[in-house]
């Protein structure tokens, strides 16, 4: 199978002296390490695809984190090719037999299915578009029949002036609309699981899981961080935790890059998170614990103040990304785990319904006690959003909860009317 790798990239410029030709290294760029390279399952790279994402982040001016998204879409395509044995090339003359469209109508195949995300498939789709728009305008692709069908989208804009014009977007026939489902959605498109579900859930992590799996869980779910901050946590971080004002109880940690140590969190947003007294005496408790100074003992010097560590010493998640390859795989045994116990709300968990979770019942308590205007800079500030227009979604989300429970009610109880009326008459 084709896999994607990520290497230490020196940039290098070829120079010729007398007939040969020799690399040396560009001194006014600096070594990018973590950049993404694609090879197909029999080893060779596809020359074509690191070329285009290295020129995306050199000349192109993309972060590394943009190329590192743009990569795995195209290793998405990459699997296809090799799994459906595709040329990425092959463009012959009957529309429906081409490379693209076949590969278009796979990934809505797998968007209706719901093995990936609307978002995810129209962001596939884009990335691979771009790329032979590259391929073409290089001369490294040339076919004889057209890869799609060119058309242009005018849109009207009105200034703040009153002044309008008009804006073209190129599109093609292979562009698919992120239709995404109707209804509520909070971040990520995740709903929150009911405080019985929650408690469930942490008495299954942590009679079936490793502690660490069950204090990550404790933590999301009572403190709403994210992955690459709970995996970003260091010592010192609990250490220099400060009592709030408001209650002898509450504390709040310091997390982003102005923080001291600095911790990682989306956006770069530095602010204070709360977290309880007894979560907070528990961390640290496990912080000089022996299990967790064997794992400490094996890391490397720049990670052995992180709280948390896998059982090889390394941290759950890379500095700055918001997902964890061993966090996944601790949350797929705890779905199997909670699959044999009989919890329905493990049975497609996702470690982020922590956060949800937090933020609906903060949300709940904080309208409880001063309404939905204090709400809404109380949230805010404990979920460190950059806007209000996310955490609004939660506000809205809450504030309907007990429409829904007396719409349910009403309909329960005419149903039963109705069925008790029917029964009677037969």
């Amino acid at each position: 199978m084709s896999r994607q790798e990520f290497i230490l990239y020196t940039p290098v410029r070829a120079t010729v002296n007398d007939g040969a030709v020799s690399w040396e290294k560009v001194n006014n760029l600096k070594p990018i390490n973590g950049f993404p390279q694609l090879f197909w399952s029999d080893g060779y790279p596809w020359r074509e695809a690191n070329l285009w994402l290295m020129l995306q982040h050199t000349t192109g001016g993309k972060d590394l984190q943009t190329i590192k998204s743009k990569s795995h879409s195209l290793h998405s395509y990459c699997k296809w090719l090799e799994e459906t044995d595709t040329d990425w090339r092959d463009f012959p003359a009957a529309e429906s037999d081409r490379c693209l469209v076949k590969y278009r109508g796979h990934l809505i195949k797998t968007r209706k299915a719901s093995l990936i995300a609307p978002s995810t498939t129209t962001q596939r789709m884009r990335v691979v578009i771009q790329f032979y728009r590259w391929l073409r305008s290089q001369g490294l692709i040339n076919p004889q029949w057209p890869m799609w069908r060119e058309s242009f989208v005018h849109f009207r804009i009105n200034n703040s002036f009153g002044l309008e014009r008009t804006l073209t977007v190129s599109t093609t026939s292979l562009s698919i609309p992120n239709r995404s489902k109707v209804g509520e959605k909070l971040e990520d498109g995740l709903y929150p699981v009911s405080n019985v579900d929650r408690d469930k859930i942490v008495k299954i992590a942590l009679e079936h899981c490793p502690y660490e799996i069950y204090l990550f869980l404790m933590a999301g779910f009572f403190t709403g961080m994210r992955i690459q901050t709970l995996a970003g946590l260091t010592i010192q971080t609990l250490e220099n935790a400060v009592q709030d004002p408001a209650s002898e109880d509450l504390y709040r940690i310091a997390v982003g890059p102005a923080a001291t140590p600095s911790v990682p969190t989306k956006n770069d947003v530095t602010g204070h998170v709360w977290i309880s007294k007894v979560l907070l005496d528990e961390l640290k408790g496990y912080c000089y614990s022996a299990s967790r100074l064997l794992r400490e003992a094996k890391a490397n010097a720049e990670h052995k103040n992180l709280v948390f560590l896998t059982k090889h010493g390394n941290p759950y998640a890379e500095r700055n990304k918001d997902h964890s390859p061993a966090l996944n795989v601790a949350m797929h045994s705890l779905r199997k785990a909670g699959m044999r116990n009989g919890v329905a709300a493990l049975q497609k968990f996702k470690f982020h319904q922590t956060r949800c979770t937090f933020a609906t019942e903060l949300a709940r308590l904080s309208i409880g006690a001063g309404g939905a205007i204090h709400a809404i800079a109380i949230v805010k500030d404990a979920l460190l959003h950059r806007d209000e227009a996310t955490t609004m979604k939660y506000i809205k989300f809450v504030e309907k909860y007990p429409i829904k429970i007396s719409m349910a009610n009403e309909f329960t109880k005419a149903f039963f009317n109705v069925a008790s009326v029917t029964s009677s008459s037969i």
